[in-house]
């Protein structure tokens, strides 16, 4: 880890809470309103969210699987999103949010004005910027996350 926690604190709470506890909680709750409060499909917000995590190499971000009354999307479907050029496992949308996950995170000023009319011709525009602010979260805290050496001790039990 590449910050000190005192002995007997949980490393997630005492960066996220105590650290900087005008920043942190308001952090970790927009990272939670994107959970809660989403319009997204499951598919496609995994889509979007796993690719993210991909990229990010965040342990914790890439062993989680947001679940919605009772399901989850299936064994393989983060495989699906790394390819998703060129699999089958995924519908347009899905593969559109995985593409946008991408660019947003390795190309945002390639976003070109064909990306846009595809974009815009499979999600609303309260979708899309939606979907903008759920990567941005993704991004911004999977990183965080990772880099401090977080991701780590959050990893899910039975997942290390």
């Amino acid at each position: 880890m590449n910050v000190d926690v005192p002995a007997g604190k949980d490393p997630i709470a005492y960066v996220w809470g105590e650290m900087v506890p005008g920043i942190g909680p308001a952090a970790a709750d927009f990272s939670l309103a994107v959970y809660a409060h989403t319009t997204l499909a499951l598919r496609e917000f995994e889509a979007a969210r796993l690719r993210i995590a991909q990229i990010n190499g965040c342990l914790f971000c890439l062993d989680w699987r947001t679940e919605r009354d009772g399901h989850k999307v299936e064994e393989g479907f983060a495989d699906a999103v790394a390819r998703w050029r060129t699999t089958d496992a995924l519908d347009g949308r899905a593969r559109l949010a995985a593409e946008y996950a991408e660019r947003y995170a390795l190309d945002h000023h390639g976003l070109d004005e064909e990306f846009w009319e595809r974009m815009t011709a499979h999600y609303s525009q309260a979708e899309i910027v939606e979907l903008t602010m759920s990567l941005g979260s993704w991004l911004a805290f999977g990183r965080l996350n990772r880099v401090l050496g977080l991701d780590a001790l959050c990893v899910l039990p039975g997942h290390g």
